[in-house]
This record gives structure tokens, C-alpha cells and sequence, in this order.
């Protein structure tokens, strides 16, 4: 009982301090190390089947869109990088710099790529000529080092694994759509697979990505009530197009330039997984997405015919499409329990001597620990009942808590009453004005997170400065 104990109280309670309570489960499910290189992160087996999971179901979404996957170069000649002034102005503090290659010293400077557009730019101009060759619809998955001053596991690292699309069309129309679209794919992978309610909108020009026309976010709400940006969308314009010379011939054979677009999502939806789900006991799983989905644990193990039967067990639930596994080590149930609800492992299956002589095993959900007597008999339908009851009522958690974090401010002295006291997003309108953006920024630390598709009016007036109003926006402090 006290080395179960002490696999409990080494994760710090999250209502006492929520970024040490996220470091301790990232650190204690065994998710990530820190490697020698500040800011840069090992991804541990656990951690990386999770990134897995991910890639391999957004992946399977990206080509029913019609998209295909390409490997691009790590180093970004400085020539080219500096080709579109937003952009690289943008990434210029966050750059690093390849100076030496071997015992020479180069003569043009390497970019480490903290993203990819200038590469696809490059290949665009090579292999699009005609309006025969559009649209291209790219994607790569590859990791892209960004220099950060303050880092923390999978929200914000020096390196960090994601995918990026890019994307060539023929007209703006067609390039605004794709943006849309890849909006979309994000936001219903992040609720119907990680269970994460979000909002969709339009960045302001201030947030919007370097050198896009315009940039689209989808907004989660962390257990603590501070945002995170969790996938963006960009459309470029022609833009990049004109700034690289990347042009086509038309069906009048009149030369155009090419519409862009851009859109990406990286390890740091694992932080959001951690942050929304999360509880005192470390990770919780959604089911669609938990690299274990069942866990089963011997009880009295070395009695005879109990480890045959757990593996009978698991026979059968892998039989049904089930992902699961046998705990067989020599480690106490009560220990092999705290591990399995550390590792967020969403369903455990118990079966001991007497189990197996009453035809039962017992089902133990990882969010609610509702305890549930099934027979043998019919154990893969109990097991997929729960497990997506369980995928349900998570999203249903998630949604009721964002719902309840939601606020209203119709002039500054409620606004920045409510930022300062109620965690979450406050709903406020705005003039557009960028004065008004920074002033918020700077009086209470919340930033605009994004103009919400579904707009309210719910004053006539900006928060900040009390001229007319344009836009809904919502407001929120965040990662």
C-alpha cells in the first residue's frame, strides 16, 4: 500500500499548482524526457504512440481530401528565405543558423526550417506550369525548430514534430476553400477523436501567420481556463506566389499567378490532450485515441490458470478490434491499478480466481472508476459499450466545461474584472483597431484568440475604446 501511495503523491495536485501538476504526468506517465539540448524533448515510447495515433488517423482524413504526402529539406538557403519580407521578418527572432558544414565555413547561411512555404515555393515554380498541373495538394510530416526563450513539454519546445500542408490552386476562391476545409478536418479530429470541444475563427491581422492573407484557429479551453491554439489554417493569397515567380498559364493561356494555402498541427494537441482530460491521478485517454485501450490485470496471477486466462481474455477483445494488453509483471494489482490510471489507459479488465470460477470479470472505466460485473460471455460488447460511453461523455466534460467558462463584457472595467478573475474566454466586441488589441494585451495579458465564425452582437460599441464595433472576438490568456 505505500509504493501505491507514493505513485499517487508524486504528481502534484493540479488545484495546487496546474503547471507542476503537468509536468509531474508528463514526466511521471513516462510521456517525454529532456534531452541535453534546451527546449528539445524525447519522445518516450508512450508519448510517441499517442504522436502515432495521431498522425496515422489525420493522415487517413488529409488523403480523403485528395492530399499527398512529400518529404522536403531540413536547411532553407538564406537566398530564399528571405525572398518574402512578412515571412521572414516574422520567423526571424526564432531562426537558427547553420554557419559550418564540416571544417568549412559555408558561404551562404543555412536556415534550420522553422517551417517549409519558401521549399514548396521553390518546388511550385519547378513543376507547375499549366492550369492542367493544378491544384497541388501537399503534405509533409517532419519535426521544425523554432529558437524559444521559455519552453515546456509539447506546448512550446525548440523542436517540435508536426505536419504541414501546402497547398497551389488556380484562383483565390480556391485556395480560401482548401483553407476552410483543412479547418474543419482539424476541429473534428480534435472532438470526435481527442474529445476536445473547440472554436473556430479568423485571427486578427496582429495574430494572424507571417505573410498570410489571412489565418484561421481552431481555440481549446484547458482545465485551468487558459486557451490554446491547437491548429491553424492559412491562406496565402498569391502572395508567395508573386514574391517566387511561380506562375501558370491559364485556359485563355494568359499567365496567373498561383493562390496559396498552409495548414498545420504538431505534438502540442498531446499538451491539450494532457490539459483538458487530465486529472490528479495523471493521464486520462480518450478511447479513439489511447495507444492501450484495454488493460488487463491478473489478480493472484501465480495461481494457476489466472495469467492463461488473461491471456484468453485479451485473445479475444484483440479478436473484436480492441487495442489491448496483459499487465503480467510481478508488481501488486493495487500498484499495476495506479499505473494503468497514470498511463490514462481508459479501460482496465480484472480477472482472478474467483472471477474465472463465477464466468465474470470486472470492468473499471480510467474517468469515472464506474465498476461494472460482466459476464464472459459477453465481455467484447461490455467492453466497447464503455469505451464509447466513455468517448462520449468525455467530449460531453469537456463541452460543459467550456460552456462554463464563457463570459460577456460590454465595457473595460467589467472586462478586465472578468479577466483577472473568471479563467476562461470573455466574449467582447471590438473596432478593429490594433491600438485597442495591444492596450488589452498590455493592461490584462489576454490576447485576442480569435473572431468566431458564428458571430453575436452583443454591444454596439468596442470594449476598449467605446467606438463602434465590428467584430465579436474572443479574448483569453493562453499557452
Amino acid at each position: 500500500m505505500a509504493k501505491e501511495k507514493k505513485l499517487v503523491e508524486a504528481i502534484t495536485p493540479m488545484a495546487e499548482d496546474f503547471a507542476q501538476w503537468y509536468t509531474d504526468v508528463v514526466k511521471k506517465a513516462e510521456l517525454v524526457n529532456y534531452s541535453s539540448v534546451k527546449g528539445c524533448m524525447v519522445l518516450r515510447p508512450a508519448g510517441y504512440a499517442i504522436w502515432e495515433n495521431i498522425m496515422h488517423q489525420l493522415d487517413a482524413r488529409f488523403k480523403e481530401t485528395g492530399v499527398e504526402n512529400v518529404g522536403m529539406p531540413l536547411f532553407i538557403p538564406e537566398s530564399l528565405l528571405q525572398k518574402e519580407k512578412d515571412h521572414v521578418e516574422g520567423f526571424a527572432p526564432e531562426v537558427a543558423w547553420v554557419t559550418q558544414g564540416g571544417t568549412e565555413k559555408l558561404q551562404e547561411r543555412l536556415c534550420v526550417r522553422p517551417t517549409s512555404e519558401t521549399l514548396f515555393c521553390e518546388l511550385y515554380k519547378d513543376i507547375v506550369q499549366s492550369h492542367r498541373d493544378l491544384p497541388k495538394h501537399y503534405n509533409q510530416w517532419c519535426s521544425v525548430v523554432r529558437w524559444e526563450k521559455t519552453t515546456r513539454p509539447f506546448l512550446r519546445t525548440t523542436e517540435f514534430w508536426w505536419q504541414e500542408g501546402h497547398t497551389a490552386h488556380a484562383t483565390h476562391e480556391d485556395a480560401e476553400e482548401r483553407t476552410i476545409l483543412m479547418l474543419n478536418v482539424y476541429a473534428d479530429f480534435l472532438e470526435q477523436v481527442l474529445a476536445i470541444p473547440v472554436i473556430k475563427g479568423q485571427k486578427t491581422d496582429k495574430e494572424k501567420f507571417a505573410g498570410a492573407e489571412s489565418t484561421y484557429t481552431i481555440e481549446a479551453l484547458m482545465h485551468d481556463g487558459k486557451a490554446l491554439q491547437s491548429g491553424t489554417s492559412h491562406n496565402f493569397g498569391d502572395g508567395f506566389a508573386r514574391a517566387f515567380g511561380i506562375q501558370y498559364s491559364d485556359k485563355d493561356n494568359q499567365l496567373q499567378y498561383v493562390h496559396q494555402t498552409s495548414w498545420g498541427l504538431s505534438t502540442r494537441v498531446i499538451g491539450a490532450l494532457i490539459m483538458v482530460h487530465g486529472d490528479d491521478s495523471g493521464l486520462v485517454l480518450p478511447p479513439r485515441i489511447a495507444p492501450t485501450q484495454v488493460m488487463v490485470i491478473p489478480i493472484a496471477q501465480h495461481k494457476e490458470g489466472v495469467l492463461e486466462k488473461a491471456m484468453e481474455l485479451k485473445a479475444v477483445l484483440t479478436e473484436a478490434g480492441f487495442k489491448v494488453k496483459v499487465d503480467d509483471t510481478d508488481k501488486s494489482p493495487g500498484w499495476k491499478f495506479s499505473e494503468q490510471e497514470m498511463r490514462g489507459i481508459p479501460l482496465r479488465v480484472e480477472i482472478g480466481p474467483k472471477d474465472i470460477e463465477a464466468g465474470q470479470a470486472v470492468l473499471v472505466r480510467r474517468d469515472t472508476r464506474e465498476k461494472r460485473v460482466v459476464e464472459l460471455t459477453a465481455l467484447a460488447e461490455n467492453v466497447k459499450d464503455m469505451l464509447d460511453s466513455m468517448q462520449a461523455d468525455m467530449f460531453a466534460r469537456a463541452k460543459a466545461h467550456l460552456e462554463s467558462h464563457m463570459y460577456e463584457a460590454t465595457d473595460y472595467e467589467s472586462f478586465k474584472d472578468t479577466v483577472a478573475n473568471k479563467p476562461g474566454f470573455v466574449k467582447a466586441m471590438w473596432c478593429g483597431d490594433v491600438a485597442c488589441e495591444m492596450k488589452i494585451k498590455e493592461d490584462t495579458t489576454a490576447t485576442s484568440r480569435c473572431m468566431p465564425f458564428e458571430q453575436e452582437h452583443i454591444s454596439d460599441v468596442c470594449v476598449c475604446c467605446g467606438k463602434p464595433a465590428k467584430k465579436l472576438v474572443y479574448w483569453g490568456k493562453a499557452y
